[in-house]
């Protein structure tokens, strides 16, 4: 083709190995001296290479031809500028993070195939390995609220000695983010208190996809499908509610979380740093009142279907559902033994006593209790096993009555 230059593939390979090395030192991780004694040249001559490589950009590395610059050419200006904020700010994240914040909080407009090899050329991040064999993603559910994937990532949140599960709760028609969370543990009352914010705010949904955890299934033996008759706490949180539960039997099956993980995993540790959460408390904190909505509007896409499959709940029991439940039988002075604690019964309207009776101790999420009889809600205690004086519990009075 007429006006095409061919280059010898060692011409190219030098002038690549040129723009690595010069790339380096604009990022300073080299200085301009040590760039002339790696490629092989004076300090004079090097100046003249970065003068070249600043007017006619990579082409300018080949030969000395002077035409009009490319009108594809980023200025030295904008190179630096985006060197400085990576290597002084950014550092820590992936490229595609880093792009989004160029965009979005300093108003540099080029291209993110240019940013990623600008900070390849100039040893800043790894280049990637060639992607894996591609497999069919199982389809999504056409509406939200047929199928919410649950599940946590235990990770280095704050970019130190410091490990937290992160407990998310995902949509699988659109990938919204309904709740995520930092605990200690992910375990069956950090699980219940996900869930129920999630009806609170959402409603009930159809189904629940999650791990084989302890805190969701019993396993008869290690390896063996689940029983779906003996329920955790869980279950029986989730079969109150009507909420279909679905075991996952690798990790190839929960792809979609797990996916997710691997986009937390690559942004949270460095928005906690920019944000300057060093507490629980505080990411938390951040997560629900910034972040979550940030990576909705990023990550989330639009569902199959117009529409919604959450139905409001309208009962009155959410705490009651969402509390820890243990069965135990009334002592004879009308006292419950419960974890070292002794509950002890106030008379009740509706019944001379309760000796001998077996009755269910609800252990709430914020740590009190409270026990039931049939449809009978009476009692309140505080963690200690004190009563706490309630003029509506302490009458005996039945929850809904």
């Amino acid at each position: 083709m007429e006006g095409m230059i061919s280059y010898t593939q060692a011409a190219v390979e030098r002038a690549m190995k040129v723009q690595e090395v010069i790339l380096r030192a604009m990022a300073k991780k080299i200085t301009w001296w040590q760039a002339a004694e790696i490629i092989g040249i004076s300090d004079r001559q090097m100046r003249r290479w970065r003068e070249r490589y600043e007017e006619f950009g990579f082409r300018g590395l080949f030969d000395r031809r002077r035409g009009k610059p490319s009108p594809k050419r980023v200025a030295v200006a904008v190179v630096e500028k985006v060197l400085g904020l990576y290597r002084e700010k950014y550092f820590d994240l992936n490229v595609r993070h880093f792009h989004e914040k160029l965009e979005g909080e300093h108003q540099v407009e080029i291209r993110y195939s240019w940013v990623k090899g600008l900070l390849q050329g100039a040893g800043m991040v790894a280049k990637g390995r060639k992607r894996g064999v591609h497999r069919q993603r199982r389809p999504r559910r056409p509406l939200p609220g047929m199928l919410l994937h649950i599940d946590g990532s235990e990770h280095r949140w704050f970019q130190d000695e410091r490990w937290y599960d992160l407990l998310v709760i995902l949509d699988d028609a659109n990938s919204e983010i309904y709740y995520a969370q930092l605990v200690e543990e992910e375990a069956t009352a950090t699980v219940l208190a996900g869930l129920k914010e999630v009806v609170e705010h959402k409603g009930v949904f159809c189904a629940l996809y999650s791990d084989r955890g302890s805190h969701f299934w019993l396993t008869p033996k290690a390896g063996e499908a689940v029983d779906h008759h003996r329920l955790t706490q869980v279950g029986r949180a989730m079969r109150e509610l009507g909420v279909r539960m679905i075991p996952a039997y690798s990790p190839q099956a929960r792809g979609r979380s797990e996916r997710s993980f691997g986009t937390w995993q690559g942004r949270l540790p460095q928005e906690l740093r920019l944000a300057g959460c060093r507490t629980v408390e505080a990411a938390n904190a951040f997560l629900r009142e910034h972040y979550m909505g940030e990576f909705n509007r990023r990550f989330q896409v639009e569902a199959a279907q117009a529409g919604s499959a959450f139905v409001p709940y309208r009962g009155k029991d959410l705490e009651r559902i969402f509390s820890l439940q243990f069965e135990r039988t009334v002592n004879r002075d009308n006292t419950v033994s419960f974890q070292n604690l002794t509950l002890q019964i106030e008379p009740l309207r509706w019944r001379a006593t309760l000796a001998g009776c077996a009755v269910t101790v609800h252990q709430h999420l914020n740590g009190t209790l409270s026990l039931s009889y049939g449809p009978h809600s009476f009692g309140r205690y505080d963690e200690r096993g004190g009563p706490i004086l309630n003029p509506k519990l302490a009458a005996g009075k039945a929850a809904g009555d």
